[in-house]
């Protein structure tokens, strides 16, 4: 058994603790929020990070906060069918995909981690500052608020799961730099609105000069209604080192570049117009870098692979290292060597899905068809683009799950506990 810190306890810290917990070990978690709460606005969690949470036995909580994705929709910036494929259970996978509020995800897993590891093992308040390590052990030093005082742990492993900015990383890396602008700038937001289509699916629209991802993330009430979760991008140069994260801005300004994207069963002005509160956020990674472990401390979930949000990978591959950590720890004895085997399994695909997602992922095929449609071959809301093959939108969409790990073999060839 080993005695475990981790710093942060966001969705993958969290999901890490409980694997390790149940893996026999010794855990603490260290979070710098006084006080957590349920924020953020939608994410989608993969049917391959399902069967982690699945095997926490976490699959009855999430069914009652979250959606069933049944579908995944590409249309371009008219309303046109592009491509449209089945997502989770009717895909045929052995696991549902799921949308849910971030924040109401975080909760769950925060609630389940302090029942299975106790709740004076999750420590809120505490922000490292820095760490040692000897042969035998690591020493992190945090700073407890309110008060500003100085808690020192020492332990027999550090796992920095303190997300994009992290303390841990920076020690490791000191010359990794602020993070990777894209170009892009993000605006979210969650409003209520009565469900669209058949309340399960997911839909992309637009091309790479804008774009709108939209998707529900609560099943609709007795009246129909719905949370939604819209996201907007749009090409805007950022200066990293002066840009503000999570800025509310004036909810109009964003739903004006969306005044004529009214598909009829959705007018994308008219959602994002009527939501109390949006969001601006930079879209950004970071360099995917050659090591994540070094002697007793390693990296996990966006310390160790901050990547774009293309393809909605970012919290699925936290959960999966999680999982891949423990399994590491229960596989040797000795922790060094625990940690360079999870680094094996997990650094390389990462970084290739970072790199992936570059390149915009999965969404490419909008850009595809802006740039060789010439308007001929669909022309009403109602009909698809015949202008790509459908075959080669198969290849595209197949080529990615398969990269991230979530293709229909990979996840039938899984069990429950592997």
């Amino acid at each position: 058994m080993a005695k475990i810190t981790i710093a942060g306890g966001g969705i993958g810290g969290l999901v890490a603790a409980m694997c390790l917990h149940d893996a026999g070990h010794d855990i603490d978690v260290y979070e710098s929020v006084i006080e957590p709460t349920e924020l953020g606005v939608g994410i989608n969690v993969l049917p391959h990070s399902v069967r982690v949470l699945d095997e926490l036995g976490l699959l009855p909580a999430l069914d009652e906060s979250a959606v069933r994705t049944g579908a995944l929709m590409f249309l371009s910036r008219d309303g046109t069918r592009i491509w449209t494929e089945p997502r989770g259970l009717d895909a045929g996978n052995p696991w549902p995909q799921f949308s849910i509020h971030r924040g109401r995800l975080q909760m769950l897993l925060w609630n389940a981690a302090a029942s299975r590891l106790g709740p004076d093992r999750i420590h809120t308040g505490h922000r490292l500052t820095h760490f040692e390590q000897s042969a035998e052990s690591v020493t992190a030093q945090f700073t407890e608020r309110p008060g500003d005082r100085d808690v020192i742990v020492e332990s027999d492993v550090l796992v920095g799961a303190d997300g994009i900015h992290s303390v841990v990383r920076k020690q490791l890396h000191p010359n990794d730099g602020l993070p990777h602008p894209s170009g892009l700038v993000l605006w979210r937001g969650a409003v209520r609105a009565p469900a669209f289509l058949d309340g399960r699916t997911m839909f992309m629209a637009g091309d790479d000069s804008q774009k709108a991802v939209i998707y529900p993330i609560t099943p609709p009430d007795d009246d129909g209604i719905a949370l939604i979760n819209w996201v907007a991008e749009r090409p805007q140069d950022v200066d990293m080192a002066t840009v503000s994260w999570n800025r509310e801005v004036d909810v109009a300004e964003v739903a004006r570049y969306f005044e004529d994207w009214d598909y009829g069963w959705l007018n994308i002005g008219a959602l994002i117009a009527s939501s109390d509160a949006a969001y601006e956020f930079p879209m950004v990674d970071r360099h995917p870098v050659e090591r994540w472990s070094f002697g007793r401390v390693t990296l996990l979930g966006d310390a160790a692979h901050p990547m774009r949000p293309n393809g909605s990978n970012g919290s699925s591959q936290a959960i999966l290292d999680g999982e891949a950590i423990a399994h590491a720890l229960s596989e040797h004895d000795d922790v060094v060597a625990a940690l360079t085997a999870y680094e094996t399994a997990r650094l390389e695909p990462t970084a290739k899905l970072t790199l992936a997602n570059r390149q915009a992922g999965p969404e490419r095929v909008m850009q595809w068809v802006a740039d060789q449609c010439d308007g001929t071959c669909a022309t009403s809301h109602d009909r698809a683009h015949t202008c790509i093959d459908t075959a080669e939108l198969e290849r595209e969409a197949n080529a990615y799950k398969q990269l991230a790990g979530f293709d229909l073999a990979t996840l039938q060839s899984m069990s429950v506990g592997q």
